[in-house]
């Protein structure tokens, strides 16, 4: 079996905005359906860690676009391990299109907890290395992201039903859009995320009251946070451009 994979799948109508383009949030959903598969045809995936009594989670994600595919497009996602230490394990992802060619690059970081205790457990390094590729991922990684829930209001969200994942937790998706809803729907007529970038710090729970904060951090640059109690759950940062015009 080939150490990286290739998933393709079509722009469907419940995948774009009013723009008629393909959402970060939705990128980001196939980039972890293709990272679920990937994982499990080559013996590490969700049954194979659930045998173990752990889980994979995600610690950080980082996805950069060039455009934004639009509906009824063609989209190949190719997915590659680029390393792995005792504690993580980081997975890179290329996106190409039909009409676009490649049009983006994402880094991720994946942890591994023990399911009743919730804590970091050490990986199988050797087993997850035999699928290291030497492949270039030509975007920055994920970094240190400044807090901002001390320098600006918060936007009061609970957590319901619908954000559960299968763990009943937050859904890492759901953290996505709850922040890119922070922005006016008239920036997203007129300008493009170009980058976007998370950190998961703690599991958001059912009936938890959040606060989520946004503050300017340069032009085009924003910086936000997930809090509960004061304290962040996730912190983001979210990178707007003009789009290009054909």
């Amino acid at each position: 079996m080939d150490k990286a994979g290739e998933f393709c799948f079509k722009v469907d109508s419940d995948m774009v905005d009013f723009r008629r383009r393909m959402t970060i949030p939705v990128i980001g959903a196939q980039l972890l359906h293709v990272a679920t598969v990937h994982a499990a045809e080559r013996g590490f995936g969700y049954d194979d860690m659930q045998r173990r009594n752990v889980a994979w989670v995600l610690s950080r994600l980082a996805i950069e676009v060039s455009a934004h595919p639009g509906l009824s497009e063609d989209i190949k996602v190719c997915t590659w391990i680029e390393g792995a230490s005792r504690l993580f394990t980081e997975r890179c992802f290329e996106l190409t299109s039909s009409t676009k060619g490649s049009f983006g690059y994402a880094r991720s970081i994946w942890a591994a907890i023990d399911m009743e205790t919730r804590r970091p457990t050490p990986l199988d390094v050797e087993a997850l290395n035999t699928y290291r590729v030497d492949r270039p991922c030509p975007i920055e990684k994920p970094g240190k992201i400044a807090p901002v829930e001390n320098t600006v209001p918060g936007e009061p969200y609970r957590i319901r039903y619908s954000d559960l994942d299968i763990n009943g937790h937050l859904n890492s998706i759901r953290y996505m859009e709850r922040l890119l809803d922070m922005f006016d729907i008239g920036m997203y007529a007129i300008r493009d995320i170009s980058r976007f970038e998370i950190a998961y710090m703690s599991e958001g729970k059912y009936g938890m009251n959040l606060s989520i904060h946004c503050r300017e951090a340069s032009p085009g640059v924003y910086n936000m946070a997930m809090c509960n109690e004061g304290k962040a759950i996730c912190r983001a940062a979210v990178a707007w451009t003009d789009p290009v015009r054909h």
